[in-house]
């Protein structure tokens, strides 16, 4: 028996919750793969999809319209494909889809995900929100201090994972080392923190430590190689999906990857509320609360940070404070540009330029407004401030080719690497002028 509310919306009730499996779309491998362990221990069944290709997007666009931006094709493409063709039981599955708020379109995809599975006769299957703004509520789902812990240690966890996961991989010397370190920390940290104990800051820490010194005994071939940094819209900066695998393509060309991690975008939403706060004037316990939030976050990124960077082979990808972030997107646009990425994504560029990142690939979901402002708009600006920038704009949609992404991104890389030859020849130059002095 079924289920609704007063408002005509399918109910996932505490009978369900022993019943269905949560399918969840994909976004980031490694974070991902952790909260669904989250969810297990909290009693629920949960698949994270891996499907992928032409099939999702025509899926999407069979049942989305098409002025939908291309992260809400590919998410509900994605989750239609697998009930369709997944070999999943349609009278026992559920569908869980965040639920952000604000002014991006993402608040709607719920909307939207509901609207297709009518249009597809699949509206007996119920839709699960994730959002902490008690948006929409669900007697078989519910967001405890305890799953909302594990879920922000399983982001911070996954940051770490594949911030040394991309340094490693890119000159490991044996294929498939820094690949087998994600596994194993994988199955050592879902079982770890099964314990609510081992969810405690002190934890934390000792976890952060013993993963550095595991990924520091992989062997590694550090030779000189174009860095490449990878920012843009959340989706398809992170989702192999939505990017057509552009970090396995940087890879390819003989690159290093540079992607911020999540945490940021989570210290970035802890940051707005406490500005709408000046701004605004709401809440002052309100206001507290986000400031501790603010206070623990970037406690962890900077033990974090002071972990990667005792060793030298992971220096160069240590975070910096977040208050640098916040710090250097001032310098191009107000805090008050909080929609969508907002000022978040010229920070993040302007922070990879200071870490010695200048080749940048910037990713955006065509017709996504608010990232083409701060992320698009900003290139011009940011190369007057750094000359040696050398970022491309690449636009995601169903209508445009993977060659002409690639191609567009390789002549972003030629200059990356003519970049690495004149630093070579220079540095060639001092050594032999230093020679001569000292023999003169």
């Amino acid at each position: 028996m079924r289920t609704y509310d007063k408002k005509g919306r399918l109910i996932f009730t505490r009978r369900m919750k022993k019943t269905h499996t949560l399918l969840m779309p994909m976004m980031l491998p490694v974070h991902f793969e952790l909260i669904r362990r989250a969810l297990e221990l909290h009693g629920y069944k949960a698949v994270l999809l891996k499907n992928s290709g032409p099939e999702v997007v025509e899926e999407g666009l069979r049942s989305v319209h098409n002025d939908a931006c291309y992260p809400a094709l590919l998410v509900i493409g994605q989750l239609l494909d697998a009930v369709k063709r997944g070999g999943f039981d349609e009278n026992r599955i559920a569908l869980m889809i965040t639920q952000t708020g604000g002014g991006c379109r993402a608040s709607n995809y719920i909307h939207l995900l509901r609207k297709a599975l009518k249009r597809n006769g699949l509206e007996h299957i119920p839709v699960v929100s994730l959002n902490t703004a008690g948006m929409e509520k669900n007697p078989g789902f519910k967001l405890t201090l305890t799953l909302l812990a594990r879920m922000i240690v399983s982001t911070i966890y996954g940051d770490l994972l594949m911030l040394l996961h991309n340094r490693c991989r890119s000159y490991e010397i044996t294929p498939g080392d820094a690949d087998r370190m994600v596994d194993k920390w994988q199955d050592i940290l879902g079982r770890d923190y099964s314990k609510a104990r081992n969810l405690r800051v002190k934890r934390i820490k000792v976890n952060f430590r013993r993963i550095c010194e595991d990924f520091a005994k992989i062997p590694l071939d550090i030779t000189e190689k174009p860095r490449v940094g990878v920012v843009g819209e959340i989706y398809v900066k992170y989702a192999p999906l939505g990017n057509n695998n552009l970090e396995k393509f940087l890879l390819s060309e003989g690159c290093e990857i540079v992607v911020p991690g999540l945490v940021d975008f989570i210290r970035y939403m802890v940051e707005n509320q406490i500005q709408d706060n000046i701004i605004y004037g709401t809440g002052y316990f309100k206001r507290r609360a986000f400031e501790y939030a603010r206070k623990l976050i970037d406690s962890l990124r900077g033990y974090m940070s002071k972990c990667v960077a005792e060793y030298e082979q992971f220096a160069p990808v240590a975070p910096v404070p977040f208050e640098n972030i916040t710090k250097y997107a001032q310098k191009l646009v107000s805090l008050g540009n909080k929609m969508g990425e907002g000022w978040l994504l010229s920070g993040e560029m302007l922070e990879l330029i200071h870490q010695g990142v200048p080749n940048i690939v910037c990713t955006q979901p065509f017709g996504c407004l608010p990232n083409h402002i701060v992320g698009k708009g900003m290139i011009r600006p940011i190369k007057r401030m750094y000359p040696e920038a050398n970022i491309v704009a690449i636009d995601y949609d169903p209508g445009a080719t993977r060659v002409n992404q690639e191609n567009r991104i390789k002549l972003m890389l030629v200059n990356a690497k003519e970049g690495l030859f004149e630093k070579a020849k220079q540095s060639v130059g001092i050594r032999e002028k230093s020679v001569e002095y000292a023999n003169h």
